[in-house]
């Protein structure tokens, strides 16, 4: 028969209510972000300490990651933004490359989806204004919502550098309620570790089955896509974020294949969701392994998390599976 204090099931109360708080209030990329930078000073510390004093090593880690996580960002806008001026100085040049590739369509397909495409650069610019012009609210909404994103992210990172600074000194001096809480932070801390690290092999299995379609099996048919090296690239370091990563960068290479023929991006497309069904399993077995357990325990999860919260549900599912699972093996009820 087990035994659980009062303090312990208190807190585990106030965390889960917390956790699930998370997804109403949309603050699932702020957790995340804030778990990632605390991993990361925890990881560069003890290899600053061999260098420098250890009550240094801390403060100057969460410095140096500040200061690359700002300059990628800040590199990441303004390539966007110089991009976006640039299409928009010669936006003639922009609508010309979509009429290349409907051009390259209109040979391939059948007339009745042919007669659906526009003919001409100015019927495709009418096309757009009016999308834009129907579309214009939930544009609003995207919009903002990506701004959400953007700062519940660097809140989260901000927060995350704060508490990696924090040095406990005495664990005793705490009340025995804060213990408590820091003993389920400290267990999902560990557990959000464990996904990330299986996280990075599921990139590297994605990454290798996207290189070797691209670079040996698309060629063998004598077919040759553009930016092959570096939608290579692009796909590992997307693919480090849970599930969608793995998306975007299926749609990246889905319309560079665009460039080269429609039925070759078709092929691409086909290849790379089947990649993407695959993924679920990768995140089971593979997630499953770091964090003991089944592949079906965990495929439940992201079913039942994906049915509750939707794709931030999906998203978070092996993380907080792992905790609960710790915390269950911690308590020795499982």
């Amino acid at each position: 028969m087990f035994k659980i204090s009062k303090i312990t099931v208190t807190s585990l109360l106030f965390f889960f209510m917390g956790l699930l708080l998370i997804f109403p209030l949309h603050l699932l990329p702020c957790l995340l972000s804030g778990l990632f930078v605390f991993e990361l000073v925890n990881a560069i510390t003890p290899v600053l300490q061999k260098i420098i004093p250890v009550n240094k090593a801390r403060f100057i880690s969460v410095v140096l990651l500040g200061t690359t996580i700002i300059s990628i960002l800040s590199i990441f806008f303004f390539t966007v933004i110089s991009l976006i001026l640039q299409e928009i100085k010669t936006p003639d040049k922009f609508l010309q490359r979509f009429m290349l590739i409907f051009d390259n369509a209109r040979h391939q397909l059948p007339h009745n989806i042919v007669i659906y495409f526009p003919e001409s650069a100015d019927e495709l610019s009418q096309i757009l204004n009016k999308w834009l012009y129907k579309h214009v609210n939930e544009l609003q909404i995207f919009c903002r919502g990506a701004i959400h994103i953007f700062f519940t992210l660097l809140s989260g990172m901000v927060l995350g550098a704060i508490i990696a600074v924090q040095d406990i000194h005495d664990i005793k001096s705490l009340t025995p309620f804060t213990n408590a809480l820091l003993q389920r932070s400290m267990i999902l801390s560990n557990a959000f570790h464990n996904v990330v690290f299986a996280q990075l092999k599921i990139s590297l299995v994605n990454t290798l089955l996207s290189a070797i379609f691209l670079l040996f099996c698309v060629p063998f048919f004598n077919v040759y896509i553009p930016l092959t090296k570096t939608l290579i690239l692009i796909t590992f370091i997307i693919g480090l974020i849970p599930l969608i990563g793995n998306l975007i960068s299926n749609i990246l290479i889905f319309i560079v294949s665009l460039s080269v023929s429609f039925w070759v991006a078709v092929l691409v497309l086909t290849y790379l969701i089947a990649i993407h069904k695959l993924e679920y399993f990768l995140n089971a077995r593979i997630i499953g392994f770091r964090i003991n357990s089944n592949s079906w325990e965990l495929l439940f999860a992201m079913l039942f998390f994906d049915a509750a919260f939707g794709f931030s549900g999906l998203i978070a599912a092996p993380m907080y599976y792992a905790y609960l699972k710790s915390e269950l093996i911690k308590e020795k009820v499982i």
